[in-house]
């Protein structure tokens, strides 16, 4: 299904964001195109998270544009960028533990009833669908509709994982932002996740993943973005980012793994 005229692109331009004397974030540009998957690597310390929260609203940068569609964003609050269809997920599991799993993806289909998802979902036309249509369409999609009753406190960390997913998928975003979404899923449930990602991408969707897991990134993302100590090294296709020297050092002896 195409999804060409409902496609938005989210751009960071010099974006800096400061916690007292430390420069966190310093002056970086960012595109994230519609029908593809960027990565954002780098070290710990980079500024990866620091990016995402000026991204996704949570923190204000002191410089800078975020635009999303074209719109200046950079002053609106989280929720107002999640009504025009910015949606993320976060690298400290954030759900609802007392709530089922079918409840917690429910909060996310009820805040937003449009976007790029509609048609990966097999949902109506705008206006027409029902939020409990979308939470068992998001659930379903990540293999989750075995366990839609069961409290989120009683899952383990990988599951909750793709949890937290389901929920920000049943809003239906145009744009989705993703730091470290492998973290502790086991093989199976990180090969469904690259296969939800790149199906969401097909569908027009503009995908930003933080991942420290450069094998996942080689095999997933069309653009990488390099940072180290709050600015961008390198970025472009991902086989010549990740062969960068320049990226490699930033990793120290280690390298990049």
């Amino acid at each position: 299904m195409s999804s060409a005229g409902n496609s938005v692109r989210l751009t960071a331009r010099g974006v800096v964001r400061r916690f007292g004397g430390i420069t966190a974030v310093d002056g970086v540009d960012l595109a994230v195109p519609p029908g593809r998957i960027t990565a954002l690597i780098g070290p710990n310390g980079a500024g990866k998270s620091t990016l995402f929260d000026c991204l996704s609203g949570t923190a204000r940068p002191e410089a800078g544009r975020v635009l999303l569609g074209g719109r200046d964003i950079t002053r609106l609050p989280e929720h107002a960028r999640a009504r025009l269809g910015l949606a993320r997920t976060f690298q400290q599991i954030a759900v609802f533990p007392t709530l089922s799993v079918a409840a917690n993806v429910r909060v996310g289909a009820e805040q937003h009833a449009g976007g790029l998802v509609r048609g990966l979902l097999g949902l109506p036309a705008p206006g027409s669908e029902q939020a409990g249509v979308a939470t068992d369409r998001a659930l379903a999609l990540l293999g989750l509709a075995a366990v839609r009753d069961l409290p989120a406190g009683d899952l383990p960390a990988g599951t909750l994982r793709l949890l937290e997913l389901a929920r920000a998928l049943a809003a239906t975003p145009k744009v989705l932002l993703l730091d470290e979404p492998t973290a502790g899923l086991d093989a199976a449930e990180t090969a469904r996740l690259g296969a939800v990602l790149r199906a969401l991408a097909a569908e027009g969707m503009a995908l930003l993943l933080v991942e420290h897991d450069t094998e996942l990134v080689a095999e997933l993302a069309d653009v990488v973005y390099a940072m180290a100590a709050g600015r961008v090294l390198a970025h472009g296709p991902t086989a010549a980012v990740l062969a960068d020297p320049r990226v490699g050092s930033a990793w120290g002896e280690a390298g990049i793994r």
